[in-house]
C-alpha cells in the first residue's frame, strides 16, 4: 500500500477558502472509507487525539462533518483518480491545523484510532 499523500495547505486569510487533497494507490483507497481528521497547534501528537473533520464512504455517497465545520467543508471523492477532496470556506482561526488524511477498510469511523493508513499531514494556518 502507498500510504496517502496530502497537498493543498497553505496560509489564507479569515473568511478565505482552500482545498486540500489526498491522493493514494488504488489498492489504499478502494477498500472503503476516507477520513480528514485535524490537529491544532500545541495539542497531543497522539494519533489517536487527532480531531475528526470529516469523512466518506467508498461509493461518495454517505458523508459525515462535525459540528464545527458542517456548511463550511465539504468532502468529496475522485476514485478514478484514486482522490480525496477537502473543500474548505469560510476558514475561521479556529480551523488552524495540519490536516491528515487516513483511509481504512469498510464504513467509515469518526475516531482516529480505527484508521490504520495515515499521511503526514498538511498545514493549514488562517490569518486575520
Amino acid at each position: 500500500q502507498v500510504q496517502p499523500l496530502e497537498s493543498g495547505g497553505g496560509l489564507v486569510q479569515l473568511g478565505g477558502s482552500l482545498r486540500l487533497s489526498c491522493t493514494a494507490s488504488e489498492r489504499t483507497f478502494s477498500s472503503g472509507a476516507v477520513g480528514w481528521f485535524r490537529q491544532a497547534p500545541g495539542k497531543e501528537s497522539d494519533v489517536k487525539e487527532r480531531e475528526f473533520v470529516a469523512a466518506i464512504t467508498w461509493s461518495g455517497l454517505t458523508t459525515e462533518y462535525a459540528d464545527s465545520v458542517k456548511g463550511r467543508f465539504t468532502i468529496s471523492r475522485d476514485n478514478a483518480r484514486n482522490t480525496v477532496y477537502l473543500q474548505m470556506n469560510s476558514l475561521k482561526s479556529e480551523d488552524t491545523a495540519v490536516y491528515y488524511c487516513a483511509a481504512k477498510e469498510g464504513y467509515y469511523s469518526l475516531y482516529a484510532g480505527d484508521f490504520p493508513s495515515w499521511g503526514r499531514g498538511t498545514q493549514v494556518t488562517v490569518s486575520s
